[in-house]
């Protein structure tokens, strides 16, 4: 589906989505004609979802992290899409993740502080529909976040 071409821009766009036109066309070796025309391919068919900006949240001041590992109580059929839906309406919870196994569901949620994370977890989270068991993980450091695919 890519080929070699696609993969060099690709590289370059991962490691640098800053670049100008220009600069991209010239660190993958393409003109700037057919990077354009290769980056409308790579959206149509999927390849690139979009391009979007890294917030630093502890700049914003959001100092606590924790990830939540929920299992659900899934007597009820709706439990999962029930709770996905309220959980998204939390502004806090920055990322939902479903699994297969003992945890259903792991959201990440940032806080302030942790008076401010207490307060999301008693008003918020803890309000949830069908939580049958939660566990709290508090983040201490970041030692890899790497979304570019060795391409």
């Amino acid at each position: 589906m890519l080929d070699d071409t696609d993969r060099r821009i690709l590289r370059q766009w991962q490691a640098d989505p800053s670049l100008s036109p220009a600069e991209l066309a010239e660190r993958a070796r393409v003109s700037v004609g057919q990077l354009a025309r290769r980056q409308t391919k790579l959206r149509e068919v999927g390849v690139v979802k979009g391009v979007a900006a890294e917030v630093d949240w502890a700049a914003l001041g959001y100092a606590v992290e924790v990830s939540l590992r929920v299992t659900l109580d899934k007597t009820q059929g709706s439990a999962f899409d029930d709770f996905l839906a309220e959980a998204r309406r939390v502004p806090e919870v920055i990322e939902i993740q479903t699994f297969l196994g003992r945890v259903d569901v792991r959201l990440s949620v940032i806080a302030r502080d942790m008076a401010h994370y207490q307060h999301l977890y008693r008003r918020h989270i803890l309000n949830l529909p069908h939580i049958a068991d939660i566990e709290a993980l508090m983040h201490v450091a970041r030692i890899k976040s790497d979304l570019g695919l060795p391409l």
